[in-house]
């Protein structure tokens, strides 16, 4: 496909799928604050819903809840689903343009796994309708009965997922796979069973029927699992752009650290605004577990290693003089420039990633740092190493940028 077009698709696919993803979370997390904050009041029973006043935009804002239905409907009914419907469709659309059709560069690692780009999407696809299967499968079994038990074994499906993922796919494709998952798993909630429940509590109402509270109960539940994997999906989602977590080893690891400090941190706000007090330890261990995303990070490449004291990069015997020795510029010349020059002649890449040049000496001097970060600290490029980079080239990369 024409490089400009898959430029331009995934601007545009990223751009729409950044705006409904704003819109969902937006919602998500005003409805749980919401629900939080709800006063018992006369005109609504106890324990069947609430009341609570809010201040906006300089008006006042009385919204009232019922936990089934209120006695009569009124003619209009706002649908909060096409911001988690347009979000997922946006989202799976944008893993299809990046990830499935420029599968060389960002999903496949032949040092992993070798395969074709059509079975590496078979699998991608495959593992997030089952995924779901799983998910659904664990909150319709008697677990549910013990919010808790199903929570821990949630949290351990997800982290044995992203380990999965991590032995089939490249760094960037096992994390963007592990925040497709979740929300897939949170897009599903609201389509196959939040908003059912509500439309069958609905039909009730209007043939004369007293609604089953459980299609509410069943909806709150998932509601909520969908609150704690907000803020983890948002990491995965931007992992992608930072080599110090996809190219380490454990990053199936950080996975679970990164669910508890995002399910802490929601825990604190629902806690909070339910007027429960304020529950500071959450940030507490929520800054512990991702300190130890930070050191399993830097425990996993040498920059890191020798920061924690366990390693000594040792310097280079010999000053380099010149402003890029012919050893570096063969290097990243037969290696990088391919994709990164002014006129890349990569398939699929109409411009230099991040506008980084290295087809000239100054360009390649100039990016000196991000050569350190990128070839010689990280290994996350070449992608996947596309293009043969040895350990050999590495070290002489190494050696240069350490003078």
């Amino acid at each position: 496909m024409d490089a400009i077009v898959m430029e331009w698709g995934a601007l545009l696919i990223r751009w729409v799928h950044i705006i409904t993803g704003i819109a969902w979370i937006g919602s998500s997390l005003y409805f749980m604050h919401l629900d939080a904050t709800l006063r018992s009041i006369p005109d609504i029973p106890q324990g069947k819903g609430g009341e609570t006043w809010e201040v906006h935009g300089g008006g006042f804002y009385q919204v009232r809840k019922y936990l089934v239905a209120p006695a009569k409907l009124p003619d209009e009914l706002i649908w909060h689903k096409w911001e988690a419907y347009s979000t997922w469709i946006s989202g799976f659309f944008l893993l299809v343009w990046v990830y499935y059709l420029g599968a060389d560069l960002y999903l496949v690692d032949p040092a992993i796994r070798a395969m074709s780009g059509p079975v590496a999407a078979a699998v991608g696809v495959g593992s997030l309708a089952l995924g779901w299967v799983v998910y659904d499968a664990l909150v319709r079994s008697p677990l549910a009965k013990t919010p808790v038990a199903l929570a821990a074994v949630g949290f351990a499906f997800v982290v044995a997922m992203a380990w999965f993922f991590q032995q089939v796919f490249s760094g960037r494709g096992a994390l963007i796979h592990t925040g497709a998952l979740m929300g897939t798993i949170m897009s599903g909630n609201v389509f196959i069973n939040i908003i059912p429940n509500q439309k069958k509590v609905i039909a009730d109402l209007i043939a004369g029927k007293t609604p089953n509270p459980d299609f509410g109960k069943q909806a709150k539940t998932r509601s909520t699992h969908n609150n704690y994997l907000t803020l983890p999906v948002l990491f995965m989602m931007i992992s992608g752009h930072f080599p110090l977590v996809f190219t380490s080893p454990y990053a199936w690891v950080m996975v679970g650290f990164v669910l508890v400090a995002g399910a802490l941190v929601r825990y604190f706000y629902n806690e909070r605004h339910a007027g429960r007090g304020n529950v500071w330890w959450a940030w507490g261990v929520a800054a512990v577990a991702m300190l130890a995303v930070v050191l399993l990070s830097m425990a996993t490449n040498p920059l890191g290693r020798e920061r924690l004291g366990l390693t000594r990069i040792k310097p280079p015997k010999t000053v380099v003089t010149q402003m890029v020795p012919k050893a570096v510029d063969d290097i990243v010349t037969n290696r990088c420039s391919m994709c990164h020059a002014g006129e890349p002649v990569w398939p699929g890449i109409a411009a230099p990633p991040k506008g980084v040049r290295l087809d000239t000496q100054v360009g390649i001097a100039r990016e000196a740092r991000a050569i350190r970060i990128q070839a010689v600290i990280t290994n996350a490029m070449p992608p996947n190493n596309i293009t043969g980079m040895t350990r050999d080239e590495r070290r002489v990369l190494a050696a240069w940028v350490a003078r």
